[in-house]
């Protein structure tokens, strides 16, 4: 690894369109919120840099399109990422129970080289709503089973966003200093894919 430059660490969120991705994500980066439904045409990507046990690494966050339409952009967006979340709208049980067809399509497109200890992270937003369909117990023994961490917020109010990023760039760390090389020669493709959003990412 070279020390002089800090590491790019890729992370996807993936799962149905409508859960909220594009929201945590611009919560996250931007402090922003905006109630009005944009559904993701394609793929977009915001970067922060953040510190991660006193080292400086870029998160470049990926937002994805979650309508059938554009899955076929999947193969080259999910190749080289170091950790994948997953999310899901805690009042809609069909968003969760459609979890783990959305892993399994990064397992297969996304093809890490251990795939069984590639970093998951499983997401529920829209807490703040009251019409609630998934318990954080139902969600949190699904992790279990699969192995991966369970956290949930609403972007909305602002609660409960930062801690899985933070845990992602964690986990994605580890899987790129195990897998540098391999996954710069992806990164470097993946981060010339067309992208809508107008933010600049010092790559």
């Amino acid at each position: 690894m070279n020390s002089g430059k800090s590491p790019v660490l890729k992370i996807i969120l993936i799962g149905d369109s409508g859960v909220g991705k594009s929201s945590f994500m611009n919560r996250y980066v931007n402090h922003r919120f905006t109630g009005a439904y944009r559904a993701t045409v394609g793929t977009d990507f915001l970067c922060k840099e953040v510190s991660i046990d006193g080292k400086t690494v870029i998160l470049q966050i990926w937002d994805t399109a979650g309508t059938e339409r554009f899955q076929s952009l999947g193969t080259p967006l999910y190749k080289g990422a170091h950790c994948c979340m997953l999310v899901f709208d805690v009042t809609s049980r069909a968003s969760f129970s459609a979890l783990e067809g959305w892993r399994q399509e990064y397992l297969i497109q996304g093809d890490p080289q251990d795939p069984f200890d590639f970093p998951f992270i499983v997401l529920g937003n829209k807490t703040d709503l009251g019409t609630r369909e998934v318990s954080s117990r139902l969600a949190q023994q699904w992790c279990e089973e699969i192995g991966a961490e369970y956290f949930e917020g609403t972007a909305k109010e602002d609660l409960g966003v930062e801690k899985p990023f933070l845990k992602a760039a964690q986990r994605g760390l580890q899987q790129y200093k195990k897998h540098t090389l391999e996954n710069t020669g992806h990164f470097q493709i993946t981060c010339k894919q067309p992208r809508e959003t107008r933010n600049t990412c010092e790559c």
